[in-house]
C-alpha cells in the first residue's frame, strides 16, 4: 500500500505544480484581454470631446492638471470606481473593483480622448494620464 500511496502523492504534486501554471497562464490571458478591449474599443468609437462632462472641455490644452481636474472628467457613474493617484508627472487612476469590459471601454476612451494610456502590469495595471498633456 505504501507504493502505491507515493504514487498517489507524486500525482497530486504534479497536479498542484500545473494548477499553478495554469493560473500564471489565466492571469496573462487577462491581461492580454484587457489590453485587446482596450485597442479595440479606441479604434471602434472614441469618445468625441464635444460627448465629454464640461468640465474636461474647460481644461486649457497645456495647462498642468491635478487630481481633481482628472476626476471632473469622469461621469458620475465611473468616477466612484476609480482610484486617483498624483505621481508626480502624471496622474495614475486604478481601479477600486473589477470594471466589466463596457465600463473599462468607456473609462479607455475618455482616458485616450485626454492623452492619457492603458499600462497592462498584471495586477499593477493602470490608466495614466500625463499632467502635462492633458
Amino acid at each position: 500500500m505504501s507504493l502505491e500511496r507515493e504514487r498517489l502523492e507524486k500525482l497530486i504534486e504534479k497536479i498542484d505544480d500545473l494548477l499553478v501554471v495554469l493560473n500564471s497562464v489565466a492571469e496573462d490571458l487577462r491581461t492580454v484581454s484587457t489590453s485587446l478591449k482596450s485597442i479595440a474599443v479606441s479604434q471602434i468609437a472614441p469618445t468625441p470631446i464635444s460627448a465629454l462632462p464640461a468640465p474636461a472641455r474647460e481644461v486649457e490644452a497645456g495647462k498642468e492638471v491635478s487630481v481633481g481636474d482628472v476626476k471632473k472628467v469622469f461621469p458620475e457613474d465611473l468616477e466612484p470606481l476609480l482610484n486617483f493617484e498624483d505621481k508626480g508627472e502624471y496622474i495614475m487612476i486604478k481601479p477600486r473593483q473589477f470594471l466589466g469590459s463596457e465600463n473599462f471601454a468607456r473609462i479607455a476612451s475618455i482616458i485616450r480622448e485626454v492623452g492619457g494610456e492603458y499600462i497592462s502590469a498584471g495586477k499593477e495595471s493602470h490608466f495614466r494620464i500625463p499632467k502635462k498633456k492633458f
